[in-house]
């Protein structure tokens, strides 16, 4: 079955990256010329997703008007015959069929997707979380967890390996190989803080291709960690009840969650921008010599 539907939750706080989200969601943060939320919405559309739910919270309408027309501006750039940029502002309104429904109450990112279940209905959808930018060159990180989807037919989980020292920060799943960067998940512990209870160093990054079925089970499913409903508690029931795909993404992923990954995206990400690419570079050399 085609995914055709996407899901951001974009309802945190930031706290990582306070005092800047204060009053602006971190999901609002620019990489060289664009908000981390176009990045992702891009990335949905490039795999294939035409229709999108935003979950936010109060006070995140800034990412509301981004995906609106802006009548305003539009007038003023096409009065100045600056008809790229027009374009540019245009295009943002029609990347996608783009709904938001709030987080009236942060009980977990179990409890945001669970207020999914009205616009997913009975298909299988993906998650995409909010504070992750993944720059791959080829295909989309969540058109590899499509595509692996389409091949096996289960719930798809992206991966990445995580530092031994770093596991007990999150979540360890239970793998077998299955070929090339496909593993076959069967269980999962979240934040393991014994040595014993590490299943691998493989843990859930960003993305995740789910089956409608989640909703019942998160329907079911008590607070866990932090007195939260957390979403893999109830992907844990289907990994160890049908077994899940897990797709170690190829691609280099950013935390705009985390004040480094903000300032490692910007680096990176205008490196590759063809209007700051040379000028960086440049920048970069004069200052790594007097480092």
């Amino acid at each position: 079955m085609r995914i055709r539907k996407a899901i951001i939750p974009a309802a945190g706080f930031g706290t990582r990256v306070l005092p800047a989200t204060k009053n602006m969601p971190k999901e609002m943060f620019p990489i060289v010329d664009k908000p981390t939320i176009q990045y992702i919405v891009e990335e949905a559309v490039a795999s294939g997703i035409t229709d999108i739910l935003i979950i936010t919270n109060r006070g995140k309408n800034l990412m509301e008007d981004h995906f609106d027309y802006s009548p305003e501006l539009e007038a003023a750039l096409a009065k100045s015959g600056k008809d790229d940029m027009l374009a540019q502002v245009r295009d943002i309104a029609n990347l996608a069929d783009i709904t938001f429904i709030r987080q009236k109450e942060m009980k977990g990112l179990g409890h945001a997707v669970l207020k999914a279940k009205s616009f997913v209905g009975d298909e299988p959808f993906a998650v995409m979380f909010g504070d992750g930018v993944i720059d791959c060159d080829e295909t989309p990180a969540i058109k590899q967890l499509i595509d692996a989807y389409g091949e096996y037919g289960n719930g798809v989980l992206g991966v990445t390996k995580v530092a031994e020292s770093e596991i007990h920060k999150y979540g360890s799943l239970k793998v077998e190989p299955i070929r090339d960067n496909l593993f076959k998940c069967t269980d999962m512990v979240e934040k393991p803080q014994r040595p014993e209870d590490v299943l691998s160093l493989y843990s859930i990054t960003d993305r995740v291709v789910l089956p409608p079925e989640i909703f019942d089970i998160l329907e079911n499913t008590a607070p866990g960690a932090g007195g939260e409903i957390q979403l893999t508690d109830a992907m844990k029931v289907i990994a160890q009840r049908d077994g899940m795909t897990a797709v170690e993404m190829k691609g280099k992923r950013f935390d705009i969650g985390n004040k480094f990954g903000i300032l490692e995206a910007n680096i990176e990400i205008g490196l590759k921008h063809p209007e700051t690419k040379e000028q960086l570079k440049e920048y970069i050399k004069n200052l790594a010599a007097k480092l």
